[in-house]
């Protein structure tokens, strides 16, 4: 991706990219399932299936079993 070219997601994408870039920012840590269910007071399934959308889109990984191992794909500048 060139500079130019900006990754596309969502209004509520970018709001759980954000979340996962500030949220690792200040806890030096990366969020749980369980922090984006009560920061954005959703359900589990709702939490799981846009962690897996945003995987799918290749905006994040994390490591399959592995709690707390979510990391961005993208820029921070993509996301604040």
């Amino acid at each position: 991706m060139n500079k130019e070219e900006s990754p596309r997601f969502t209004a509520k994408q970018g709001q759980y990219l954000a979340f996962i870039y500030y949220y690792t920012k200040v806890n030096g840590i990366a969020p749980a399932e369980s922090d984006f269910e009560r920061y954005f007071g959703t359900a589990s399934s709702s939490v799981h299936s846009m962690i897996s959308v945003l995987k799918k889109k290749k905006f994040i990984t994390s490591v399959t079993g592995k709690s707390r191992s979510i990391e961005l794909l993208i820029g921070k500048e993509s996301v604040t």
